[in-house]
């Protein structure tokens, strides 16, 4: 079962960290140019392949995340998990766009910053 995730609920969660795992479903260089804190990246397309290494506790809440409420990887991911037997599944459906439309830190493969929404 996926249940979503609020933009202020993972916030909260980046803030006061718990045990949790948030997945960047993007392909590579999406994911090197701006990234939520704290995410790994397994692109949708390599979920099967890369989730028992990577994912080895099926118990662990999982959070996943693509580009936007439009973003097909991120819904496909999430069920995908959720069929492979992961049952703490959380969806945010914001993604990216919702996270940094709100102002908030984004992580980068070059530095640590905060991206301002386009006016």
């Amino acid at each position: 079962m996926v249940s979503e995730i609020t933009r202020d609920e993972l916030k909260q969660k980046l803030d006061h960290p718990r045990r949790f795992t948030l997945i960047e479903v993007l392909p590579p260089q999406d994911y090197s140019r701006a990234h939520l804190p704290g995410a790994i990246n397994i692109p949708a397309a390599q979920l099967r392949g890369q989730a028992a290494e990577q994912l080895p506790n099926k118990d662990m809440e999982m959070i996943v995340y693509g580009a936007g409420p439009d973003c097909p990887e991120s819904k496909e991911a999430a069920a995908e998990l959720s069929e492979m037997g992961y049952i703490n599944v959380r969806r945010y459906v914001g993604g990216k766009a919702d996270w940094i439309s709100a102002g908030f830190p984004i992580a980068s493969d070059y530095e640590q910053r905060t991206v301002k929404p386009a006016v």
